[in-house]
């Protein structure tokens, strides 16, 4: 079983994709294919796909009984003591704030616990 899951990706793809695989929800390509054919389609994928993400998901012989590939996402595969993993990047690695909401009571809580002022 093979599942290709694609983001912000031209329309051929898409159309390229159904003649093997089922979409079964939009970017959402699932069947079963060949190795050859898979291999195959994942370049006519990563050629395609341009700026959009992709990532492919097969049965592979591992113990996990699957294997994966990503292209331009912010999640990488890695492997962690023989067992594949995704990891996803932490919020600071995006750049993003780190959680700043403020230690203490809320408004809702201290009305709660010390009663609500006349």
């Amino acid at each position: 079983m093979t599942v290709i899951v694609v983001a912000a990706c031209p329309v051929g793809l898409r159309g390229h994709l159904t003649r093997w695989l089922l979409e079964i929800s939009p970017g959402v390509f699932v069947g079963k294919i060949n190795a050859r054919v898979r291999g195959l389609m994942w370049l006519r994928v990563l050629d395609m796909v341009k700026t959009g993400r992709a990532i492919m998901v097969y049965g592979a012989d591992n113990e996990q009984g699957l294997a994966f590939e990503v292209h331009e996402h912010n999640w990488e595969p890695v492997d962690f003591e023989g067992v594949n993993l995704i990891r996803r990047p932490a919020p600071a690695e995006e750049g993003e704030a780190v959680d700043q909401r403020s230690k203490g009571w809320s408004t809702a809580g201290r009305r709660r616990r010390f009663g609500k002022p006349d």
